[in-house]
């Protein structure tokens, strides 16, 4: 079910020209500043602008070919927009149950309760919109959405409108269509925590076209984007539970470059997750410290330096085949002759389990 497009769209002020092929299931983010096309890219794939061009297969569909285009409605496709817009007169079954008239009369009626259950609506079935949370509104639009069983699923900001309180509800619910959906989903979003949180692949965007395009955690450590110097800037590690140390209430954690340990969590051994370490709380030193209060310290290699601004310098590490980034001033990058090829120690000051 990969999903193969080269697409373009030209108006007055803006054009968008890009080619890329998803993988067939997990979540890829578009990201990228505003104006950038996320949305305009959103609305090509759904065949809501008509004067996109270009080539869209989805699986083994081809929705676009030249002058070959499905209209909207003739794709299987779920689109939920920054507004979850739901019928205020219909209770949330209703709702829910409304996306079914764009089935063919005589298609086979898809079951509501898996859409119900990933979504944890059993409870607000009868309930009106009025009577919902933000976030449980866009819980309900999410799962009309999915209720025809798409083939492809468009989420267009769907936590924009939510305050911090709403968008903490929601993700978890979020995760589990991460976890549970065997169909690509395209995630649009302002948040690098949204993306490092919930995305697999990522299609950064830059003025309508793709800057680069790959795994997440590939993108986020590269010095040559813009995701690598941002104040926020981090790694994202992919790992697994190794096991619990019910002493000092600690989990470990097995990645390629070593074995993080962090505040106990309750997940399994074996099961997967996803790490997230700012540049900014990792420290470089020459030789590995003994009287410190830091758990996560391991060997590693410089492989690359880039000026971060006048004063820092970003610095890519390999901890084994897995990178990772530092925030270091100038100075101490001068200080510690930092080269690449040079052998180090890194400090990791805090580490977030975010799945």
């Amino acid at each position: 079910m990969a999903v193969e497009a080269r697409l373009s769209l030209v108006r007055e002020s803006f054009s968008l020209a890009v080619e890329f092929t998803l993988p067939g299931r997990g979540v890829t983010a578009l990201f990228g500043p505003s104006g950038c096309g996320k949305t305009s890219l959103l609305r090509t794939l759904a065949g809501l602008e008509p004067q996109a061009r270009g080539y869209l297969k989805v699986g083994d569909a081809i929705w676009q070919d030249g002058a070959f285009s499905l209209p909207p409605h003739r794709r299987s496709l779920g689109y939920v927009f920054q507004e979850p817009s739901l019928f205020a007169h219909l209770n949330v079954r209703r709702n829910i149950e409304y996306g079914l008239r764009r089935l063919p009369r005589h298609a086979e009626r898809p079951s509501l309760e898996r859409a119900v259950a990933l979504l944890g609506l059993e409870k607000l079935l009868e309930r009106k919109p009025h009577q919902l949370s933000g976030g449980e509104q866009q819980r309900v639009a999410i799962a009309r959405a999915l209720a025809v069983n798409p083939a492809m699923l468009l989420l267009d900001e769907p936590l924009a409108a939510l305050d911090e309180a709403r968008k903490a509800e929601i993700l978890p619910w979020l995760e589990t269509l991460h976890r549970a959906l065997a169909i690509p989903v395209l995630y649009v979003s302002h948040s690098r925590d949204e993306v490092a949180r919930l995305a697999d692949y990522l299609l950064l965007l830059e003025e309508g076209r793709l800057r680069a395009a790959g795994p997440v955690d590939q993108l986020f450590a590269r010095l040559d984007l813009p995701l690598a110097h941002q104040p926020d800037a981090e790694t994202i590690i992919q790992g697994r539970v190794a096991g619990h140390d019910p002493e000092y209430e600690l989990s470990w954690l097995d990645f390629s470059g070593g074995r993080f340990l962090l505040a106990r969590n309750h997940l399994p051994e074996g099961s997967p997750v996803r790490l997230q370490v700012k540049a900014n709380d990792v420290s470089i030193t020459l030789a590995r410290q003994q009287d410190t209060s830091i758990l996560n310290i391991f060997p590693a290699v410089v492989e690359a330096l880039a000026e971060d601004d006048k004063a820092k310098v970003m610095v890519r590490l390999m901890l084994g085949k897995q990178p990772l980034l530092c925030r270091v001033t100038r100075k101490s990058a001068a200080d510690l002759e930092l080269v690449p090829g040079k052998k180090v120690f890194v400090q990791v000051k805090s580490v977030a389990l975010l799945l």
